[in-house]
């Protein structure tokens, strides 16, 4: 069968077609300042419809698909899963229900090519699978509720990989799924479920080259007073320009790795604290299953990095065998998705009234 797959990114759309069990990538990157042209995200729709379009038409002309998918958006919380994209889930995607992103294209793009080729439209595994247990929810505050947003496209295909690789059903296993990029979440995954999880985007667990993790309140206080920062401001901070960036003014692994080398103490340390922060929260989740675990996999783009991954494996092997299975691999993600809804193997979910 024929796929289209669609992931739309901050600053590129990247596609995937499956013709004749291949698959084949195309990754458009979009200038920051065209993107900026654009009041909202979704006043990007027809820009990337028309790139998507023209690729398919210069390069695949006169092919058909029995299928599309597109990545998640920022949704009403779901469990995971395939879903077929309705109305509903398309007004949400459109007003931004939890949040604007790029990802909200997502299930738009892949309607819009639906009905062009009279076939079905997707999405798998949004940023807000929500299957947490109630206690993981709590903060310690009431009021205040822990949330779900992570990684879950990647966490659940890996997971079900590595799954496979040992003999087993993803629904009969406990994995601990550490996502590592330029945010990182960290999820227990137990019969199926990913139970918990840090909130990888706004404000918890470890930090990450881009991002904060969890910060003490006092101490967002005093920085929003010394700073002179709004709220609103302070939240692009700690999304965008805290971690890594804060610290070393730098992301790329590479670099930072070269000045490691070079013998630059304090980059170690601050390497050396984030693989910490990472390994408590490995080490914390392992109580969500008593203990009880098949192993801890280590994904997304810095598990490329085999200084972090020693980092890691040296505080944690502890606990269970490690699989390190680098990349956030999104597109054969999703088209892995696409093929069990379509070869019927997997249940495909209906996206409801909140």
């Amino acid at each position: 069968m024929n796929i289209l797959v669609i992931d739309p990114g901050s600053t590129s759309t990247k596609i995937g077609i499956f013709l004749e069990d291949k698959l084949f990538k195309e990754n458009i990157k979009h200038e920051r300042s065209e993107l900026d042209t654009f009041k909202t995200i979704y006043d990007q729709l027809e820009y990337r419809f028309s790139i998507i379009k023209q690729i398919i038409q210069d390069k695949y002309d006169h092919i058909t698909f029995d299928g599309i998918i597109g990545r998640g958006g920022l949704i009403h919380p779901v469990e995971g899963g395939i879903y077929e994209v309705n109305q509903k889930m398309l007004d949400d995607l459109k007003k931004g229900v939890n949040g604007q992103h790029a990802s909200n294209l997502g299930g738009v793009l892949a309607k819009i090519f639906a009905e062009t080729y009279n076939c079905k439209a997707f999405i798998a595994d949004p940023v807000v699978v929500d299957e947490m247990m109630p206690v993981a929810k709590y903060s310690g505050l009431k009021g205040i509720e822990r949330k779900s947003i992570f990684h879950a496209l990647n966490h659940k295909a890996t997971a079900r990989k590595v799954a496979k690789k040992i003999g087993k059903n993803y629904e009969d296993v406990n994995f601990i799924v550490a996502h590592l990029g330029g945010g990182i979440s960290i999820g227990i995954h137990s019969k199926g479920k990913v139970i918990d999880v840090n909130n990888a985007l706004d404000g918890d667990g470890p930090f990450s080259p881009e991002r904060a993790g969890g910060l003490p309140v006092i101490g967002i206080k005093e920085y929003l007073h010394d700073n002179n920062l709004t709220i609103e401001e302070l939240s692009k901070v700690v999304s965008k320009k805290a971690g890594l960036m804060s610290y070393l003014g730098k992301v790329d692994m590479i670099e930072i790795e070269k000045d490691i080398e070079n013998g630059d103490n304090y980059t170690r340390e601050v390497v050396q604290a984030m693989c910490y922060q990472i390994t408590k929260e490995i080490c914390s989740l392992a109580a969500a299953t008593y203990g009880k675990l098949d192993g801890i996999i280590l994904t997304g783009g810095l598990a490329h990095s085999n200084y972090l991954v020693k980092l890691i494996t040296e505080r944690v092997s502890f606990l269970g065998k490690i699989f390190v299975e680098p990349g956030e691999n999104e597109i054969e993600s999703l088209l892995m998705s696409a093929q069990l809804a379509l070869e019927n193997k997997i249940e495909i979910k209906q996206y409801m009234e909140q």
